[in-house]
């Protein structure tokens, strides 16, 4: 059973860091693609970051550029979202996704962030 598990949400104030965690289990990840989605309250879900397995190809959303971080561990099957520089509009609720092309794909349930001034 496949199961990817989020950690490390928090409040922080504006201008702060937080690194997010998604140990990924069950199965083995090689070719998956490894993203972090997050869902603002009252909108829709948005990508924010991705890493290939294999490669660690990353590439960003246009808002987090510069200021977030992706990266693995395949050893330990984590990946991880390294968060600084945050902003009020950071705030969300942060997903692990991981997708192999056409063949499958997994969430995670999430982990809250919220930034406060």
């Amino acid at each position: 059973q496949v199961q990817l598990v989020e950690s490390g949400g928090g409040l922080v104030q504006t201008g702060g860091s937080l690194r997010l965690s998604c140990a990924a289990s069950g199965s083995t990840f090689a070719g998956f693609y490894m993203d972090w989605f997050r869902q603002a309250s009252g909108k829709e879900r948005e990508f924010v970051a991705r890493i290939h397995w294999n490669s660690g190809i990353t590439n960003y959303a246009d808002s987090v550029k510069g200021r977030f971080t992706i990266s693995r561990d395949n050893g330990k099957s984590t990946i991880y979202l390294q968060m600084n520089t945050l902003k009020l509009e950071d705030t969300a609720q942060y997903y692990c996704h991981a997708i192999l092309m056409g063949v499958r794909e997994y969430w995670g349930q999430g982990t809250q962030v919220t930034v406060s001034s």
